[in-house]
Formats: structure tokens, C-alpha cells, sequence
């Protein structure tokens, strides 16, 4: 079965950012409330990829941004390499561009990831966060170190192979089941059209942030030292099928945040912004302050 192209929500704008690189693409909805700021993940994703569902949700009582990383989406072309110290630089590019001093960060895995470090590096300038199934606070036993890093290094086993292996809708469906999700997922046909839709554009496989954050001997994006820094209230969320981030490290991650939340989504894998939305939005709503939601999915840390 196929299913057609998604549309998008209704009421979103498109706002294009002028850089040296190329063009940052941001969506936004909602006119009042508490400014929030969608951080979708690595590879084959965009910000209507992640966020398609959480954007109505939170739009009709807060200010919703949802960016496209470079080389995502809409933010294309890009000359030039996202690295990590480039993306951090894209969030305060969005929130100037947009006269907002502070906002609430909402990131999946590379977004995560990229929330809790600028909350660590622009305290002042984050009011919230939220991380779905972070990267950025992982680390490998030294064979298995090696080996993710030689695959960085050769475009032949980053983009090359990962391409060519999702290049029909049977294979990019058979990746979403066994690496993105742990369940059924009510629009999954949706997924699968919209996946393919962004590998015909730019390919697949990892990210130049993926590439750069991990070293010859160790990661160079580990934030973990730095996580007890952050002042704001975080809350982290992982699924407990994930097979990219192992629920006990989001949760000891979560432990070294003053105050940090975790909560734990029973039989959800890696991409739960689009397999259980609903309980997503639900929690990520309870905390920017809305709703009557219960966070029993998990123990609350802190």
C-alpha cells in the first residue's frame, strides 16, 4: 500500500534565514503564549518529519518555531558543514531572528542533544527543555568506538551504502519498523512517504553533527560532564524498545540535571514523537504548563 504525500498543518508559516551557507528554513504557528522551539533529529529527518504532530498541539497556547537543520527539509542548499558548534550557532540565529530572548527547546535525539548543550552554553536564553531519546550523552567499548568512527570517516559507509539500501519504499519501510519504531504506528504509510520524500533530495545516512561529534579514541560530543550545569527544568523521555539509545543512559543522563525529570515510555522505540504522539504531546504539554496529564509513564527524578 502506498499512501500519498501529508499535507501540512494548517496554519503554518515559512520564514527563510539568510547565512553565509545557504538558507535556514523555519516553521512557525500559534500567535501568543510561551515561545517553544522544535529541534528535529539527524539523517533522514526535517521538522515536519518529527514534529507533525506536535506543532497543532502546543500552536493553539504557545509560539511554536519548528526549524529544518541544514541539509534538512527546507534548508537546502547548504554549503558548508553542520557541525556541532554551527547548529548551536542556528538556534540563536532562529531566536534573534524571531526578537525572542529566551524560548522552551524541544529536540529528538540530535535535537536532544543540541537542547541540552545550549542550555548549557546559553543558560540565560533557555527557558525549559525537553529531550527525546538524546544523542550526545553516549559512549561505546573501544572496538565498537573504532568502528562507528571509520564509518564516519568514509562517505562510502556514512551516505554511499545507507542510499542505495533505502532506495525502494519496501527497504524504507523495513528500516522505520526495525530502527525507528518498537509498535504500530497509526500513520505509518505517512512516514514511509515522507521519509522517502527527504532521501530523494539528499539521500540517506548520517549526519555531518553525527560524523564530527565522534573521535578517533573517544566522542567528542559528550555532554555529560557538563549536564549538572544546566539551571532550567528538563525533562527527558526515552522509549524502552529504542535501539539507538539505551533507556538507562537518558535516565542516569536525566540524574545528573538538577532537578531533571525522566520518564520512560513502555513499548516505544526510538522516533516516539510519531509513534505514540499522542502520549508525547500529552507530556510535553503537562510540562511547558498546560493540560491536567499525569507523568506516570516513569519515575520522576529530582
Amino acid at each position: 500500500m502506498t499512501g500519498g504525500t501529508a499535507a501540512e498543518p494548517s496554519g503554518l508559516r515559512g520564514t527563510y534565514l539568510t547565512c553565509p551557507e545557504g538558507r535556514l528554513h523555519v516553521y512557525s504557528a500559534g500567535d501568543r503564549g510561551s515561545p517553544v522551539l522544535l529541534l528535529s533529529g539527524a539523517g533522514i529527518d526535517n521538522a515536519l518529519l518529527s514534529w507533525r504532530h506536535l506543532i497543532p498541539a502546543l500552536s493553539s497556547r504557545h509560539r511554536v518555531l519548528a526549524l529544518d537543520w541544514p541539509k534538512q527539509g527546507r534548508s537546502r542548499p547548504w554549503n558548508g558543514q553542520a557541525t556541532h558548534e554551527r547548529l548551536l550557532a542556528a538556534i540563536t540565529q532562529v531566536l534573534d531572528r524571531f526578537d525572542l530572548p529566551s524560548a522552551a527547546l524541544i529536540g529528538l535525539s540530535q535535537g536532544g542533544a543540541l537542547a541540552l548543550a545550549y542550555a548549557v552554553e546559553h543558560p540565560s536564553r533557555v527557558d525549559r527543555i525537553v529531550a527525546l531519546a538524546p544523542a550526545g550523552i553516549l559512549s561505546f567499548p573501544p572496538v565498537v568506538h573504532q568502528a562507528l568512527w571509520l564509518v564516519a570517516k568514509l562517505p562510502l559507509l556514512s551516505r554511499t551504502l545507507p542510499s542505495a539500501m533505502l532506495r525502494s519504499r519496501e527497504s524504507v519501510a523495513r528500516f522505520a519498523r526495525r530502527a525507528l519504531f518498537a509498535g504500530p504506528v497509526d500513520d505509518f504509510d505517512d512516514v514511509v512517504d515522507e521519509i522517502m520524500a527527504e532521501v530523494r533530495v539528499a539521500g540517506a545516512g548520517s549526519s555531518d553533527w553525527q560524523n564530527a561529534s565522534i573521535g578517533p579514541l573517544r566522542m567528542r560530543v559528550d555532554l555529560r560532564p557538563r549536564l549538572g550545569e544546566i539551571t532550567c527544568p528538563a525533562l527527558l523521555v526515552q522509549g524502552d524498545k529504542d535501539a539507538g539509545v539505551n533507556a538507562a543512559r537518558t535516565r542516569a543522563a536525566a540524574a545528573l540535571i538538577p532537578g531533571g525529570r525522566f520518564v520512560l515510555l513502555d513499548g516505544v522505540g526510538h522516533w516516539s514523537s510519531r509513534q505514540v504522539p499522542d502520549r508525547v504531546n500529552a507530556l510535553i504539554g503537562e510540562f511547558l504548563g498546560e493540560g491536567q496529564a499525569t507523568m506516570h509513564p516513569g519515575d520522576p527524578l529530582g
